[in-house]
């Protein structure tokens, strides 16, 4: 019996033994959160001998007349006077081709030449009707005499007349379809008989896709190949409805070149159409590029516009002011300063979204409102942004 109530008794220490270690280790539970939860919400602090060593500086947000832009897609084109399609006026067959795909050429060169056997006909008919012009001419010019001096009917200088005219308008047609297709009617007119005759450029450019080959049969209005003179290039972008009444010409425009490690060019809206395009509630705006880097631009090259319509006074910090991570941005605001020896500075990461960007200043847009008069970080922000990654590391 004595045996049992000690057997009982050691039961009862071990039990209020084991609840008191798991009471201990809850608390234990409750109380981290808390201390975590402290820690980050006292941010970040740096002495001013930190700051100083560092680099930072703190100031107040500033209010700046920066531009406000419009961001459109779009991407690069030619007028259609700068684009040709060289095409042919008689089919035949291709004998040569003078040129290569990206070869300058300049207006009226030979890009190919075309073996044409009814090219012997016209040139034939051309001498056929230059030769029988020549007997109705001399017979107008005598008709002519003959009724300045009363010696001749009327009748016979009306007829020389009509035949003088129809046959001075067919050796015309049979010269503008020679000329037409490059031959030289004079050249003809001496006896010189041709088969072929050249394709021209009908601008300056760079050639481009050549979709015939040597030796094959082009029909007539066939195109062989395309010229385009890039040094009009300009930018087409798409502008949406809510933005269109702020888009006005001569606007500054900045383009990024979406795939050419976004390199900068400017221009200036100089045409804006008076439809939407399709159902997209979008406008197509045209700007003139200034190349002035002579950079290698291309047609159907994409671009990122911000087009400047106007300067408006904004909430802005300088650009060091501004740091960037996982996709955000961010500025640190200061919350309280101790006063003491070392002035111990408590700071916030704060998430901003930002704007245009002019001359050393981003405007800010604020998520959430500001104490007045804030305080923040206007240059070395990006210690602190290193110092906060670092700590999260560490944890």
């Amino acid at each position: 019996m004595y045996q049992s109530k000690i057997k009982y008794l050691f039961s009862v220490l071990i039990m209020l033994f084991v609840a008191c270690s798991n009471g201990q280790k809850e608390n234990a539970k409750r109380e981290a959160p808390t201390e975590e939860a402290n820690e980050e919400t006292s941010g970040l602090e740096l002495t001013s001998e930190q700051m100083k060593t560092v680099g930072i500086t703190i100031g107040e947000i500033e209010q700046k007349n920066l531009d406000a832009v419009v961001k459109a897609n779009g991407q690069l084109a030619v007028p259609p006077q700068n684009k040709a399609d060289v095409s042919i006026l008689s089919g035949g067959i291709i004998t040569r081709i003078n040129v290569l795909e990206g070869q300058q050429v300049r207006k009226g060169q030979v890009l190919a030449t075309i073996n044409n056997q009814d090219l012997i006909k016209i040139q034939q008919d051309y001498l056929a009707s230059m030769n029988s012009f020549t007997y109705v001419q001399a017979e107008y010019e005598r008709q002519k005499q003959l009724q300045a001096a009363d010696a001749g009917t009327g009748k016979s200088f009306q007829s020389a007349q009509a035949t003088y005219n129809a046959e001075k308008s067919r050796l015309h047609a049979y010269e503008s379809q020679l000329q037409q297709l490059g031959v030289s009617p004079s050249s003809i007119a001496k006896g010189k008989i041709v088969s072929q005759f050249p394709v021209l450029s009908p601008i300056n450019g760079t050639v481009g896709q050549i979709t015939a080959n040597t030796g094959a049969f082009v029909q007539p209005g066939t195109s062989i190949m395309e010229v385009v003179d890039n040094s009009k290039i300009h930018c087409d972008l798409t502008v949406f409805e809510k933005d269109l009444m702020a888009v006005r010409v001569g606007q500054k425009v900045s383009f990024q070149l979406t795939n050419q490690e976004n390199q900068l060019i400017s221009g200036r809206i100089n045409g804006i159409n008076k439809s939407f395009e399709n159902e997209s509630k979008g406008v197509i705006v045209h700007a003139v590029i200034d190349n002035v880097g002579n950079k290698n631009l291309i047609p159907g090259m994409y671009v990122t516009a911000l087009i400047s319509t106007g300067s408006k006074l904004t909430a802005a910090l300088p650009v060091d002011a501004v740091v960037r991570s996982e996709g955000k941005q961010y500025i640190f605001v200061v919350t309280s300063e101790k006063e003491s020896k070392a002035n111990v500075f408590h700071f916030v990461k704060t998430e901003v979204k930002t704007g245009v960007v002019e001359q050393g200043y981003v405007q800010i847009i604020f998520l959430e409102e500001l104490p007045k008069n804030a305080k923040v970080i206007t240059k070395g922000a990006f210690y602190l942004q290193s110092k906060s990654a670092g700590g999260a590391e560490e944890e």
